[in-house]
Formats: structure tokens, sequence, C-alpha cells
């Protein structure tokens, strides 16, 4: 039987002795659910065929063959298991402080080092417009003394002619007073007497020679105003590159161009996908011959940026002119060999970079993508690794002389088989 007491009820089990053999538990909200709705007895086994507790009335008639336990025993491996599950959350827990702390630490870094550089840039363009406006200052000078010394000679000429044509004046009075003389005999006295007309110091005809000499400054002033827009705006572009939504803004969508595509190329997924498998392709005068390579349909001009899967064997991903060699496997028509392409080579471990057959080692971990940004103009090409971040392979400064074309060779060696690519389309 079990019943629930008050305080003054409850005493005679701790006083009257055949009382004190009773179990006592502490009171229960929910003391009716504890008892068997069908034998009105206390369910103290569990049923684990059900999942249940039950009474002894209930195990020894429909629960007869289940899988039972007393429910203590049940409890106790549960509230072994409760504990286990607190422990694996407060470890979980625990391990979540730790990396909230860390992007604590990480918000609080990239905020010092934004201040940082902020203060920093504010300095240096602080200082670049104080070396503008002290250069603003010496051409003004330069100017303004030019100014004062060409003036200047023009009027010491100026002044001169002025003395001149006073004197030319006095003595054309002269003449005239002469030439009104009734008397031929004084006439003819005085006119030895009157002094000869000197040559001019200076020409009869002034020439004004064009002041090109200011024009020229303006000119070179503004010839370095251009240069250093185009700076800034080269700058601010490798500025904003910093992440891959930067470089998402100049996506390029690259498709191939089958009539380019090596006979041992397979193109898929609308000539996105190149893999290595035999085709029965027509000769075509734009084809490769001699290496597994495509270029792209699409010419690459302004700025432009595409990313392009690799798997299996090693994958070269290029940028080529046009007039590259189809023929045979010389370096003539290797992308990367020679003057008029530019490739990373992507292994399963490294990568290596190559133009006009000269290659450059690069060490970085390898990742399955890779991105290419082009700016055809400023002529610089950068080759990155695509992952959670974003790291520069290898950038090319150079000058591009004709429109640019996407492309990819395969290796076809008995090592690198299953080699594939894909141009990813980013919009």
């Amino acid at each position: 039987m079990i019943a629930s007491y008050c305080k003054n009820h409850l005493q005679p089990h701790h006083d009257t002795p055949p009382l004190k053999k009773h179990k006592l538990v502490n009171p229960s909200k929910n003391l009716q659910q504890n008892i068997c709705s069908r034998h009105d007895e206390v369910m103290k086994i569990f049923c684990r065929t059900d999942q249940q507790c039950i009474c002894y009335l209930c195990l020894m008639a429909e629960h007869k063959y289940h899988a039972t336990v007393p429910a203590a025993a049940e409890r106790a491996e549960k509230q072994k298991k409760l504990q286990e599950s607190r422990q694996q959350i407060h470890q979980r827990i625990q391990d979540q402080e730790k990396d909230v702390k860390l992007l604590q630490q990480e918000v609080e870094a990239i905020n010092v080092s934004a201040d940082k550089a902020v203060e920093d840039i504010e300095k240096i363009f602080t200082q670049l417009i104080r070396l503008l406006q002290k250069r603003s200052s010496e051409v003004k000078q330069q100017i303004r003394s030019q100014q004062e010394t060409e003036v200047s000679q023009v009027k010491d000429v100026q002044e001169k002619l002025e003395q001149e044509i006073t004197e030319l004046k006095r003595k054309d009075a002269e003449l005239e007073q002469l030439s009104h003389t009734e008397d031929h005999n004084q006439f003819l006295l005085n006119y030895p007497s009157l002094p000869a007309l000197r040559e001019s110091t200076h020409s009869s005809r002034v020439k004004i020679r064009p002041l090109r000499h200011f024009e020229d400054v303006t000119a070179a002033v503004t010839e370095l105003r251009d240069k250093i827009q185009d700076v800034l705006r080269d700058s601010w572009t490798n500025i904003k590159l910093t992440s891959r939504a930067g470089f998402l803004v100049y996506s390029q969508d690259i498709t191939l161009n089958v009539n380019t595509a090596h006979k041992s190329l397979f193109l898929s997924e609308r000539n996105r996908n190149v893999s290595l498998m035999l085709q029965s392709y027509p000769d075509h005068p734009e084809r490769f011959i001699g290496w597994s390579q495509v270029l792209s349909r699409e010419s690459l001009t302004g700025r432009c940026y595409w990313e392009v899967e690799k798997r299996g064997g090693r994958v070269n991903v290029a940028v080529s002119y046009r007039n590259i060699s189809r023929r045979g496997q010389s370096d003539e028509s290797r992308l990367g060999s020679n003057d008029k392409s530019w490739a990373l080579r992507c292994d399963r471990k490294d990568y290596t970079f190559w133009h006009n057959n000269v290659s450059t080692s690069i060490q970085s971990p390898v990742s399955s993508r890779v991105g290419v940004y082009l700016d055809h103009r400023a002529g610089i090409l950068s080759f990155y690794s695509v992952s959670e971040t974003m790291t520069l392979l290898h950038r090319v400064q150079t000058r591009f002389t004709q429109p640019l074309y996407a492309g990819v060779e395969l290796s076809d060696n008995i090592f690198c088989n299953g080699a594939s690519a894909k141009f990813i389309k980013l919009k």
C-alpha cells in the first residue's frame, strides 16, 4: 500500500516500532500515477519490451514473458546514461564556449587590424596629399619664375624699342623743321650738320614665339594625373579583390570550343566540362593535334574572373593567344611552354607556373578549385587556390598585345588517368 501523509500523521512512522519498518520516500505530487490502474498496486517493475512501468500482478499476467527489471534498476541504468549525456553536453558547452572566445578574439583582432589599417592609410594619404601639394607648389613656382624671366626679357626689348621710337620722333621733327626752311643757302648749310640715322639695335619686326613652355608643363601635369588615376584605380581593384565576392563582380561565363579540342578530350555539360575520352572529331585548322588541350569560345579582354574545378590527375589551367600553334607536340603548341600562353600546372600535391617554357615552383596546399583573374588592360593575370578562403598562387604583370582565351590541358599518361576539369558557372 502507498499513501501520502501530512507532517502530524507521518510522525508515528518515526516513533512506533512496527511502523518504522515501512519504507518512506519524499512526497510526490503525482502519487496516483505510480498506482496500477488495473490492479491498484504500486508499479515497481519496468517492462523493457513495452517500455512502461507495471505492478507485480501485471508481471504475472500480460507481461509474463516480457523482459522486465525492477524499476529502481532501470532508473539506475537510465540515470547513468543521463549522466553520460549531461557530461557530453557539458563537454560540448565547454568546447563551444572556447570557440566563442576564439571567435571573440578573432573579432577583436579584425577590429584592431581594421583600425590600424585605417590609421595607416590616413597617414599615407595625408603624406601623399602633402607630396602632391608640395609638387604643385614647386611647379607653380617654376612657372611663375619662368614667367618673370620671360616677361622681364620682353619688357627690356620693349623699353629699348620705345627709346628708339622717341629718338626717331625727335630726328623726324628736326628733319621736318629743315624741310620748311625757305632759304636755299640756309637749307644747304644745315643739312650736312644733321646726324646720320643709326642702325636699329633690334629687328624691324619683332617675332612673337608661341608660349609652348607653359603648355608643355600643363600637358606633363595632365599625364601625371592620368597615371595617378590608373594607379589608384588598380590599387582600389586590388583592395576590393580580397575576398571571393570581390572577384565575382567580374565573373566570366566560359564555354569550351569543340573545334579546338584534341581528339582525346570529351566535352560535356554544355561544353563546360572536359575529360579524357577518345573522340572522332573532324579535322579542323584550330584543333590541337599534339597535346590534350582545348581553348574557350570566348575571347577575354577587360577584367574577367573564372573558376576551374579539377579532378583526378594533372590539370593545366591556362590562358593563351589565339595564334598559338596547334600542330605537333612541340613547345610552340603546349600551353605555358611559349610566349603566347601562361599556364598553372596543377598536380596532385603541388603547383607550378609556366610561361615561355620557364617554370616557377609554388609552395601552397593544393585545392580542387582554381580561380583565375585577368585585367587585360593593366596586364595583370593572377591564379588563386579557392577553398574556404582564397590564396594567391601566382601573379603575372606584363603587357598583353592580343585578346586571350581560357584553356586547359589534361595529362593522359598512365599515372594520371581520370583527369577532368569543369568551368564553374558563377552566376
